[in-house]
């Protein structure tokens, strides 16, 4: 059965659970929301819902309710691999179904038929500065790729409401076959002299990447690719990059824009460039020492860090209150593949050391380690150096999730959002007459 068939066969029974909330049970409150809240970013204030991943504090993501340890032994495997195929991960994310393996190799086949980028994509691309960042040069590979789409076209044609989700599907599954292969075209104009790779044909969606940029001797590092694509395809709606990319498809931007636009967002400091960070971080640390510190030396180091006021990147999380499994999944991967690498062993050997400090320090309600506190070490260690294309890696990830969430938005006809603003006079107005 079709993924369509498969989305089209639960529709009746989630807009009837959606609508019942919306009727009998729209007065019901939520949640109330303080001043402190509002000049905070609405951190942590319930305003989305996301059935198709949620962050538990304690058991950390959840990909429609499977935990990452759970999806790593369930889902279908690549050839010759203990690692997941990425079809068979935006099958679940799609339809809400663990896939077989026949459902995850139709996934990898529709893409394989649809993965051809038009030349002129990669000609705006060329014609930028060599300069340019890649997140830069990802964000205008998608936003070029809009004049395929399919909804965009059908609109101006004339569409019903009802049907707006077959064709951001079709858009989602056209968007994604691509990105491999824009992600390729991206890292060798910029650090490799612009050769071109085509996509094997024998490969999976993930390990094509590995292939495309001349990684094809490491089966290893086909294997990250797995995993790294796995991890990081979503991460519940109301982090930057998902957020974003749900504003801006409520007004009815196609896949494309939409996911441009959270692109843009991931490519912040604060958000999707943090990995980068972490390995910059790390190899301080590394040269600091010589290499690999002894314990005590690296206590010490760490405990000035941040007496002097540093922040030691890739520990604590806005929703996490344990070590991420994101994390501990890379870190096995490293271990059974290459533990004598330094920088892994390093990686390790802060994991030890400083969550007894940040919690002795008493100033961070997580002290354990994020994702990015290895992300970039394991890309390092295959060769792939080039910090900041990092988050493009990312982006390859998370727009199956962004997408994902996008078509579903559809099929629940989801409204535009638009929250209402205060001026700061209307609060204290609030607060006068509160504390009267």
């Amino acid at each position: 059965m079709l993924v369509s068939d498969r989305i089209e066969a639960q529709l009746p029974g989630w807009r009837e659970r959606v609508n019942r909330l919306r009727g009998s049970c729209g007065d019901f409150k939520v949640c109330d929301v303080t001043i402190s809240q509002i000049y905070s970013g609405i951190r942590g204030v319930q305003i989305q819902v996301s059935d198709i991943s949620h962050v538990d504090p304690y058991e950390g993501l959840r990909l429609r309710g499977y935990t990452v340890s759970e999806l790593l032994k369930l889902l279908p495997k690549a050839p010759n691999s203990d690692m997941p195929l990425a079809g068979g991960l935006y099958y679940l994310l799609l339809c809400d179904e663990l896939p077989t393996q026949a459902e995850a190799d139709w996934v990898e086949n529709e893409w394989k038929k649809r993965c051809l980028i038009p030349t002129y994509v990669f000609n705006v691309l060329r014609r930028l500065p060599k300069e340019t960042h890649p997140m830069t040069l990802f964000s205008i590979g998608i936003t070029a790729l809009q004049r395929e789409s399919v909804f965009a076209k059908a609109y101006e044609s004339g569409l019903i409401k009802s049907d707006y989700w077959r064709y951001y599907l079709e858009d989602a599954l056209n968007l994604t076959a691509k990105l491999p292969g824009l992600a390729a075209f991206i890292y060798n104009l910029k650090y490799q002299d612009g050769i071109t790779l085509p996509a094997s044909p024998t490969l999976d969606w993930s390990a094509n990447f590995a292939h495309m940029i001349d990684r094809t001797g490491d089966p290893a590092y086909h294997d990250l690719c797995r995993l790294f694509f796995f991890l990081h395809s979503d991460h519940e709606g109301g982090n930057v990059s998902a957020h974003t990319a749900h504003l801006v498809s409520s007004a009815l931007s196609d896949v494309y824009l939409s996911s441009a636009a959270g692109i843009n967002g991931l490519a912040g400091p604060l958000h999707g460039l943090a990995n980068q960070e972490c390995l910059k971080w790390l190899l301080t640390v590394r040269d600091h020492f010589g290499g690999l510190p002894e314990q005590e030396d690296l206590r010490a180091y760490l405990w000035e860090t941040l007496n002097n006021g540093g922040l030691i990147p890739g520990y604590g999380h806005g929703v996490l209150r344990t070590t991420d499994p994101r994390f501990t999944a890379q870190m096995e991967f490293a271990r059974k593949n290459f533990p004598e690498d330094e920088l892994i062993q390093l990686v390790e050997l802060i994991y030890n050391t400083l969550p007894p400090i940040l919690k002795e320090q008493g100033k961070v309600s997580n002290p354990w380690p994020n994702v990015d506190a290895i992300n970039g070490a394991l890309q390092y260690h295959f060769g792939v150096k080039e910090f900041d294309f990092y988050t493009v890696l990312f982006g390859v990830s998370r727009i199956m999730g962004l997408t994902a969430h996008a078509v579903w938005a559809r099929a629940l006809n989801k409204p535009i959002e638009r929250p209402k603003s205060l001026t700061t006079e209307m609060l204290e107005s609030m607060v006068v007459t509160c504390e009267s």
